[in-house]
């Protein structure tokens, strides 16, 4: 699955920055290299990149509905700077008591 991804990202930068470059500079480098738009290893390059681009939109969204680990668990150099401390909770009530 990591050689995968990888793939999928590297056809994803190729695809930005030969975007980058059509928007900038109306230069298409996919094109200039493997012989006009109409050549069959441009379109080729171009319908992998369309491809990894909707893998990698798939996988983006893999990870929703996910239950997230309880940090209090945590050793708490690993804890989120703020709001995670022990004591804060207790802090925050005090002053909203306070008010």
């Amino acid at each position: 699955m990591k050689t995968l991804h990888a793939i999928a990202v590297t056809l994803l930068v190729i695809g930005g920055i030969n975007w980058g470059l059509i928007g900038f500079f109306q230069f298409d480098l996919v094109s200039a290299i493997f012989g006009g738009q109409t050549a069959i290893l441009s379109r080729i390059i171009y319908g992998l990149v369309g491809i990894s681009a909707i893998y990698y939109l798939t996988t983006l969204f893999s990870g929703v509905g996910e239950t997230m680990q309880d940090t209090d668990d945590l050793p708490a150099n690993l804890r989120a700077e703020f709001g995670e401390d022990y004591g804060i909770e207790e802090e925050i009530k005090e002053e909203m008591d306070d008010k």
